[in-house]
């Protein structure tokens, strides 16, 4: 399948399973337990932003990520299962990894990200998440070597009861574990109620340490629709997620390092801060309130971000950056005393926003699923 059928395809599933099908239980109605989000602001003085073309021509690019050991090398995630390199802002012929064989892709579904292990350096290993040819989940261990990189071992399986919502963001936490992002299922509305049930793995955070053979997975955070993007902020540990949104608004969320964990982050009782279906959340762990959200008067897919730590930005040092798929545009926020603060409406706009990265000096990348990769820079 071609990339701009593969684009349009995207943006639409996207679309639909944003602004879908389920039927409201109950109105939208505000919680009062909650700071509002900050008024919004555009970018002006320091803040001024532009981007640059690092690399296009790409074919669904849906991700990009980097190690520490490799200061001038990106990895770029083609939805359709291939690993390329970008060095010095040149992309290899020679992909990295290519597994389309074993992957279905188009819509939601497809090689969605990889994250390297801690000592890449040392072990080579490294983990990817993809819809096998049955459309479900598979989290897989790879070691590369002198050749292209070979699979060790398969460290979860999720059935997938619909074609949507799979998640499918990868990376290891503070603590050294490997976290996935997990969708709902699927559909609309969340039908069979996964996300607040504890038994099941669709609709929560999972964490797992590779490094010990008689680990499980372990349950983070519950309540997520489809948290398509997550980040460790690489100076506090912090944990933010943009966790996709059903039919009138996307959120931002924010667990500090030293939460005790199990959060519960809402869905399907809440949609971002208001009342989705009227019924009780679990009482389980700790109940978490976005720190800021959006209406679908600016966009229908939340595409969550890193926090800045690079040098090349000193006003957007500690600021997180987010945007959205489908109105294409980049929000940044301050976070301070448990607030988000400060939230500015950036003049950059990347048709079809599908992911953010971080290179080895903490410089952040926008990828764009119509083929082009961005640096991030000063304006």
């Amino acid at each position: 399948m071609g990339m701009v059928r593969l684009a349009a395809l995207l943006g639409v599933l996207l679309l639909v399973a944003a602004c879908s099908s389920g039927e409201r239980s109950g109105k939208a109605v505000t919680t009062s337990d909650s700071e509002p989000t900050p008024t919004t602001t555009v970018e002006q003085g320091p803040l001024r932003l532009k981007l640059t073309v690092v690399a296009k021509g790409l074919e669904a690019p849906v991700d990009v990520t980097s190690t520490p050991s490799e200061p001038d090398r990106l990895y770029l995630v083609e939805q359709s299962g291939r690993i390329l390199v970008v060095e010095n802002g040149k992309v290899s012929p020679q992909p990295f990894l290519d597994i389309t064989n074993d992957v279905v892709s188009g819509g939601e579904q497809g090689l969605l990200s990889i994250a390297f292990h801690p000592d890449y350096a040392d072990n080579h290993l490294f983990y990817a998440d993809y819809t096998d040819l049955n459309g479900d989940t598979r989290v897989v261990e790879f070691r590369s070597g002198g050749g292209a990189p070979e699979r060790t071992r398969e460290l979860l399986f999720v059935d997938q009861p619909y074609a949507n919502h799979n998640g499918g963001q990868l990376a290891f936490g503070p603590d050294g574990r490997l976290y996935v992002g997990m969708g709902d299922g699927g559909s609309g509305g969340d039908p069979e109620n996964r996300a607040q049930n504890l038994g099941e793995r669709l609709g929560k955070l999972l964490s797992l340490d590779v490094d010990d053979p008689e680990s499980d997975w372990r349950i983070d955070g519950y309540g997520l629709r489809n948290p398509w993007r997550f980040s460790f902020d690489r100076e506090t540990g912090d944990l933010w997620i943009g966790d996709v949104g059903q039919g009138e608004w996307e959120e931002i969320d924010h667990t500090p390092r030293e939460s005790p964990g199990l959060e519960n982050y809402g869905w399907d009782v809440f949609e971002g801060r208001h009342r989705y279906e009227d019924k009780e959340p679990n009482p389980r762990g700790r109940r978490v309130l976005p720190v800021a959200e959006y209406s679908h008067d600016h966009g229908c897919s939340v595409t969550g971000g890193f926090v800045y730590r690079g040098q090349r930005i000193p006003a957007a040092e500690g600021r997180y950056f987010y945007g959205d798929f489908c109105s294409g545009n980049v929000w940044s926020l301050a976070f301070a005393n448990g607030r988000a603060t400060d939230l500015t409406r950036h003049r950059l706009h990347v048709d079809a926003l599908s992911s953010f990265g971080e290179d080895a000096s903490g410089e952040l990348y926008l990828v764009s699923l119509q083929g082009v990769l961005y640096r991030l820079g000063p304006g």
